[in-house]
């Protein structure tokens, strides 16, 4: 049985801070991002199997606050999945209200290689206001669980189910150069996805929640994330299929941005 993964770039709200691009001319600049991390989690729950995964970030930026670009992960979702590679087309504006305000809205649309099935899109958005982030996303499109019947046979799942989150998070810099960040989200299905162990009571939302920590040393950023959910084992394995992909994890990363 396949179960619908939660996508995002949740990272994406920060992208156009970024201080490391290259000059294309007076207007353009292109950010090149490499990231290496030990396990891909999306809104607290692995596209990986908990797996390491090797990620790519390509994007153009215009002074004007406008920007375009793609991200790619490899993913794993088990059994007998043909999903191995997620890419996400991206575009967006940049609202530099004042020094300590800002305005992130983008568009961003996944394909998966090989599993067209969890092909879909959503609209994002974010305020930062003095380190305080509060974003919302939107998704469309997406394909609902299979679903067994009463026969034991697996039906597709139903079509066009929307899914919201809201998430409210901070951040800022330590002492000795260490950046901390903190994200608090609700994710709501809409519909009930998530089981316990006998299937006697479910729901169609659920909290996850990061601490990260961040140091630029040897000219790459490493990161240090603790991240967990309010999913239980029975909850995750109805979900995922896999009862250990929503726990507590410490999370390792290391990026280049060129």
């Amino acid at each position: 049985m396949k179960k619908l993964p939660l996508l995002g770039l949740a990272s994406l709200a920060l992208a156009p801070l970024s201080s490391h691009a290259i000059e294309l001319s007076e207007q353009f600049n292109l950010a090149i991002t490499p990231t290496l991390i030990s396990d891909y989690r999306a809104s607290g729950i692995s596209q990986t199997l908990g797996d390491p995964a090797a990620q790519l970030n390509v994007m153009f930026s215009h002074v004007s606050g406008l920007y375009a670009g793609v991200w790619t992960s490899n993913v794993d979702f088990g059994h007998d999945d043909e999903a191995r590679q997620e890419l996400e087309y991206f575009a967006g504006y940049y609202w530099q209200i004042s020094d300590d305000i800002s305005l992130d809205s983008w568009y961003t649309q996944y394909e998966f290689t090989g599993a067209s099935q969890y092909n879909q899109s959503d609209v994002q958005t974010t305020l930062d206001a003095y380190g305080v982030l509060l974003g919302a996303k939107y998704t469309r499109n997406m394909k609902g669980p299979d679903i067994e019947d009463e026969n034991g046979d697996w039906h597709t799942g139903a079509q066009d189910e929307d899914l919201t989150s809201a998430f409210i998070g901070y951040h800022t810099v330590l002492p000795a150069e260490i950046g901390f960040a903190a994200r608090y989200e609700y994710v709501d299905y809409k519909d009930d996805v998530f089981w316990n162990s006998d299937f006697t009571s479910s729901r169609a939302d659920y909290r996850n929640w990061e601490i990260k920590l961040t140091r630029d040393l040897l000219n790459v950023t490493w990161g240090l994330s603790y991240i967990d959910t309010d999913l239980s084992k029975a909850e995750c394995m109805s979900f995922m299929s896999y009862d250990n992909l929503c726990s507590a994890t410490l999370v390792a990363s290391v990026s280049k941005a060129f």
